[in-house]
């Protein structure tokens, strides 16, 4: 049973990882080396990645944002088409993992992060309307066990989604920072994570956290608890993750890719869920 379960996982994540487009369906097809094992019809991809450009919106320290430089992009002296690009950024900013290693000392790098916290079936915690009321509203351990009794207990290894409606307001960075001022992070206005939400999503050895906005911590926080209680056991964080509002609160499969750098303590991340019929 374990065996089969994980061929239909690697099945779906080779699927995935296979789709060049955002939010599409999914086309059922055979992976010959798993017995034929297929997508279910009507499964569709959802990308919940930014794109990396001029807007990207990056912590507000970042001495530099997302550079992209055209080294060619025309007709060679061969005679054929050619088209090659540098690019230069800071590891924090738009969709992005941040590395256990970014506040535990001793921990994960970005490269050495196991895969089997990368991929997992996603728990969507909505805390929206509670983020409306508050801009600077921090998740709570109430906020975990209510998702619980309605949907289910969170299990080992599952990825958890943090869905605070933040989303909408990218790219506007100074309804989504709540503050504008490049170099100045001192008056940032966001929700986040609570210590009590950290501490029980540890308890209960989640693969992994992401959220919709620019910090697992709310954007006044000056400790960054949410990222030394979940980062100090090892538990990756992604920051600025995407659509979260196509996502039901169970049944996706998210698999989460970050630039593998080595040493890195985050890097650029391309993650995406496959949803169910």
């Amino acid at each position: 049973m374990a065996r089969a379960m994980f061929c239909a996982l690697s099945t779906a994540a080779m699927l995935a990882i296979g789709c060049a487009a955002g939010n599409e369906p999914a086309t059922p097809r055979a992976a010959s080396t798993q017995g034929g094992l297929r997508l279910p019809e009507g499964a569709r991809f959802v990308d919940l990645t930014y794109p990396f450009d001029d807007r990207t919106i990056y912590w507000p320290t970042a001495a530099t944002g997302f550079v992209l430089n055209q080294v060619h992009n025309g007709p060679t002296e061969a005679g054929f088409f050619y088209a090659s690009n540098d690019f230069c950024a800071p590891e924090h900013g738009g969709t992005h993992l941040d590395a256990p290693i970014h506040f535990a000392e001793g921990k994960s790098t970005a490269d050495a992060v196991p895969i089997s916290r990368l991929v997992g079936s996603a728990a969507v915690v909505d805390v929206s309307a509670a983020a409306a009321r508050d801009a600077d509203y921090r998740v709570t351990r109430a906020d975990i066990e209510a998702f619980e009794r309605e949907h289910g207990a969170i299990a080992p290894g599952t990825v958890v989604l943090i869905r605070t409606g933040w989303g909408s307001r990218w790219p506007d960075r100074k309804r989504y920072l709540g503050d504008n001022r490049p170099g100045d992070a001192s008056n940032l206005h966001f929700p986040g994570i609570g210590e009590d939400a950290a501490r029980a999503l540890v308890a209960r050895k989640v693969a992994s956290v992401g959220i919709d906005t620019a910090s697992i911590d709310h954007g006044p926080s000056k400790d960054f608890i949410a990222h030394r209680v979940l980062l100090g056991a090892d538990i990756p964080a992604f920051e600025n993750v995407a659509s979260l509002d196509a996502l039901p609160a169970r049944g996706a499969l998210v698999l989460a890719l970050p630039m593998k750098i080595r040493g890195g303590s985050g890097g650029p991340l391309r993650i995406i869920a496959v949803l169910p019929p």
